[in-house]
């Protein structure tokens, strides 16, 4: 990973730092709340996304605040990416009054549309088609809203996949298609479960732009999303793009991960984004203390934001009958 070489002038400082920051603060959220399970702290459950955090720092930094995003339940990194506060994140995932969803939702229901993240769903593959209506909304709209979907390699074997971008090709919509492929669909490795060697290639059987790109590499992997992002805007049409990473912890908090070879396990922590990227911004030029203080921040703001949730009250049982129907909705046939 070379940041000079690949970013070019496009990607300043700045935006570098932003990057490490959003990667920081992924990491952070991930292994306190990964802690907090296991020292019996609070009782919840997690999807780890622990080595997958270059990914949705590159995908935060190419869309706007309006920009849309349909998530999965192993995305508190995406939540992360896309703004939503750390106490609604945590809230959520704790049950608390002060989550995103007031505590109803938990960690795979998670949307604060105030940040563009409409929806996180625990069925794999269910994300695709409700991010194709979405981008059909803003294309019907005349705006130049983008709508991205996350998902991982095992998404890509359903139904509602296949369905969803066909559609989006047909229709040449404005969304982009983002497989977070960890090698792992649960604890089946990625080369049991298809023939193909990329899940980009997939996206040439419905005439759709595909990219594999490394996920471990925050710039390159923003500037595959960047271009993907910049083509839907333009009226230009999806894109299916793989960034190819990995996941370091097992499938949910608790799971040994025994599956993992562990001779693998070795040689995907060499390429450890947490460890890559911060080394590639010294070559940049980065100071040792400026990485370090990014890092304490966001140690910091994980832990400042778990304190206000653990001492937040539990939902109100008045909770359960909002948000059921919506007040005043006039429904119309034309």
């Amino acid at each position: 990973m070379t940041v000079t070489e690949t970013g070019g002038a496009e990607l300043t400082k700045g935006r570098l730092t932003t990057l490490y920051e959003t990667m920081c603060k992924a990491a952070a959220l991930d292994t306190r709340l990964l802690n907090g399970i296991k020292r019996g702290e609070f009782a919840t459950v997690i999807w780890p996304s622990r080595g997958q955090e270059a990914i949705p720092a590159a995908l935060g930094l190419a869309l706007r605040r309006d920009d849309r995003l349909v998530t999965t339940y192993r995305g508190l990194h995406d939540h992360v990416a896309k703004g939503v506060p750390l106490t609604e994140i945590i809230g959520e995932v704790l049950g608390t009054s002060v989550g995103a969803s007031r505590g109803k939702g938990g960690t795979m229901h998670i949307s604060d549309p105030a940040h563009g993240v409409m929806m996180t769903t625990g069925i794999v593959g269910s994300g695709v088609p409700v991010a194709v209506g979405l981008a059909l909304a803003a294309q019907k709209d005349g705006s130049d809203r983008v709508t991205v979907v996350t998902f991982g390699d095992g998404a890509t074997n359903t139904g509602s996949f296949h369905e969803g971008v066909n559609l989006a090709a047909t229709w040449n919509l404005p969304v982009v298609f983002l497989c977070q492929n960890n090698l792992y669909a649960e604890m089946t490795p990625v080369e049991e479960t298809m023939a193909i060697p990329h899940v980009a290639d997939r996206a040439k059987g419905v005439g759709m732009a595909g990219v594999t790109v490394d996920g471990n590499d925050p710039v390159a992997t923003y500037l595959a999303v960047k271009e993907a992002v910049d083509r839907a805007r333009a009226g230009g049409g999806p894109t299916l793009v793989e960034a190819v990473t990995f996941r370091f912890e097992g499938h949910y908090a608790g799971d040994t991960a025994k599956y993992i070879p562990r001779d693998q396990l070795a040689e995907m922590r060499e390429r450890d984004p947490m460890v890559t990227f911060p080394r590639a911004l010294l070559e940049a030029g980065f100071t040792q203390d400026e990485l370090d203080a990014v890092k304490a921040a966001a140690e910091a703001a994980v832990e400042d934001a778990v304190k206000a949730v653990v001492s937040a009250p539990a939902p109100d049982i008045a909770e359960i009958q909002l948000d059921v129907y919506a007040d005043g909705l006039v429904v119309t046939h034309d």
